[in-house]
């Protein structure tokens, strides 16, 4: 058996399966890949990192996404230093947000979103408040024509 298994094993050995020509060709087309393909590459992977706090930001609804975007873009040029805050700071809670906002999500990711009809309590309170300021402007225009005619 360890007969056999010694009479498998290659008498030399060789460092390519490649020679000559063939070598010289492969060497070629490898250091252009090291040259070329391999910085487009790293480069593109370090773009793609870069960007990932503000597509998670986007994606929870974030209402702070756009300052996030901006972050990442700042962090592009110094090199990344501020890529770790960029991503913290997409994956916290806005805290403040919600305090003023009553909610901390953006609906479908725009600023200027529709706000949700209001319930019942608050429909009766909202046309008290119409009603009252439809009232104002009656009492204003009184006044401002009274005062008109004065002068």
């Amino acid at each position: 058996m360890l007969a056999a298994l010694l009479l498998g094993l290659p008498l030399r050995a060789h460092a390519s399966m490649f020679k000559g020509e063939a070598l010289d060709k492969l060497a070629d087309v490898l250091t252009w890949i090291v040259l070329i393909v391999a910085p487009v590459v790293g480069i593109a992977v370090f773009w793609l990192v870069h960007i990932l706090p503000e597509k998670i930001a986007e994606k929870k609804q974030h209402p702070q996404a756009k300052a996030i975007q901006c972050l990442c873009l700042l962090s592009l040029v110094f090199g990344g230093l501020l890529w770790p805050l960029a991503w913290l700071w997409a994956y916290s809670k806005p805290v403040f947000y919600r305090m003023a906002y009553g909610t901390d999500k953006l609906a479908h990711g725009h600023e200027d979103a529709t706000h949700p009809p209001p319930e019942q309590g608050n429909a009766d309170e909202l046309e008290r408040l119409r009603q009252r300021v439809a009232e104002l402007e009656i009492k204003l225009t009184g006044k401002s024509t009274a005062e008109g005619g004065k002068a």
